[in-house]
């Protein structure tokens, strides 16, 4: 029975067994038992219980530890101020654009080429190279066309020779009429030689009108052929630059099928166009007049002024997109601006020049934590102004923004107030950088 209850308990059991008051009767009925046996029964959970009760205390120590350490956490982080960065309500030019990448060319380009093929005998013109009207600015070889006009010119005098020629056999044939005629009112000649003179006459009337037809054919070949030798002197029609040429000297020109490009003439690089692409969803609000902004990669720091001269009707349509050609006018008496810079265009649709205004990531900003308390509330542009110490948020009406700025149009700020537009890493150090605002506040 003894030993049924010894081996039947748990080690913490056996152990309060042992230390119970009655102990000396177990022990000796263990003894009597087989004092081996209950020795070792008694003398296990001693031990162990000191081990789970050490066990127990280094696991709530652990986690005392912790909560005091979670506290501390805590109660640090709200003795460390947040900090705010701020930035000042100002009052300034705020426009709103549309932006649209263009090409800066000449208002007017003349395309020189030629209507004769032959090759390149002279060249006097070059890139650059300021012309005037009329100037020669290259020329043909003119043999072959100086050729084709000796020999129309000859044509042309063997024509007339023969005109002279048969005016004359018209003379006589005319006077032959005229007697035979005559012969015949007095039956001296028969009907038959009179008709015959008289169809002589006749013919060589016929004979010089084609000589005349002839001449006039003649003088067309003639005239031809000087426009072709003309054509051999490549001249300049307008006033303006070279900017761009295509021949060399000893160069064959081909004429055959299309009209060759010799040289590129801008009649006036002080003035300038630039061509842009409007997408459709902009080219609504554009109107010729509007003013406009430019930069070029050449002087990225320089802002070029121009106006809008024509929005053109016809549609640019490229894989399913849809723009429309802008052309915006600009002086270049400075010559800075060449054909072919690539701008990058803003064309005012709206401007105000005295807004208040405030940077965009101040309508963007929301002080942590504040995003609960304003669930539920209407959706209306608001800034954060730090009003002693803390954040309050003011509700405004937003007009223009030009994506640095946005226009306030209603709200109660005014000029030189501070918004938040951001917060500083609370471990970025115990001092306020310019425009971080900590308790006490420190502006930029």
């Amino acid at each position: 029975m003894v030993h049924s209850l010894a081996f039947g308990r748990s080690p913490i059991e056996g152990a309060f067994v042992a230390d119970s008051p009655d102990k000396s009767n177990v022990l000796n009925a263990q003894a009597a038992d087989g004092g081996s046996v209950a020795g070792r029964a008694g003398s296990v959970p001693r031990p162990h219980q000191r081990h789970v009760a050490r066990t127990w205390l280094a696991v709530a120590g652990l986690l005392l530890l912790g909560a005091g350490s979670v506290a501390w956490w805590f109660a640090a982080g709200r003795s460390e101020p947040v900090r705010y960065v701020t930035a000042p309500v100002t009052r300034g030019a705020i426009a709103r654009t549309v932006t649209a990448t263009g090409t800066v060319n000449p208002v007017l380009t003349i395309i020189i080429g030629s209507y004769v093929s032959g090759v390149i005998q002279s060249q006097f013109c070059d890139f650059n190279t300021k012309v005037h009207k009329g100037q020669l600015c290259a020329k043909i070889d003119p043999r072959p066309y100086q050729t084709v006009v000796n020999q129309a010119r000859a044509e042309l005098a063997n024509a007339r020779a023969q005109i002279v020629k048969d005016r004359a056999q018209l003379d006589y044939a005319r006077q032959n009429n005229e007697r035979n005629a005559k012969l015949l009112s007095h039956g001296i000649v028969s009907q038959d030689s009179a008709d015959n003179v008289r169809s002589a006459y006749e013919q060589a009337k016929a004979q010089v009108a084609v000589d005349a037809a002839a001449i006039e054919e003649k003088s067309a070949v003639l005239d031809t052929a000087l426009v072709n030798l003309g054509y051999t002197d490549i001249v300049s029609p307008v006033d303006g630059t070279v900017v761009s040429r295509n021949i060399t000297i000893g160069q064959t020109v081909a004429a055959s099928f299309q009209t060759p490009t010799l040289f590129l003439i801008a009649t006036d690089l002080t003035r300038m166009q630039v061509d842009t692409n409007v997408s459709e969803s902009d080219v609504g609000d554009l109107h010729e007049g509007y003013a406009a902004t430019f930069t070029v990669e050449a002087f990225p720091k320089r802002q070029f002024k121009g106006k809008v001269v024509q929005v053109r009707q016809a549609p640019q349509t490229v894989q399913n997109v849809v723009t429309y050609d802008v052309v915006v006018d600009v002086a270049n008496d400075d010559l800075n601006l060449k054909p072919g810079m690539t701008a990058t265009t803003h064309i005012v649709i709206d401007r105000h020049d005295r807004a208040l205004r405030v940077p965009d990531q101040a309508l963007r900003y929301t002080p942590s934590g504040a995003g609960a308390n304003l669930a539920g509330q209407p959706s209306a542009a608001r800034v954060w102004v730090l009003r002693d110490g803390r954040p309050v948020a003011v509700a405004v009406a937003t007009g223009l923004d030009d994506d640095t700025y946005s226009e306030v149009t209603r709200g109660a700020l005014t000029e030189g107030d501070r918004v938040i537009v951001a917060e500083a890493a609370a471990h970025a150090g115990t001092g306020a950088g310019p425009g971080t605002v900590a308790a006490p506040q420190l502006r930029r």
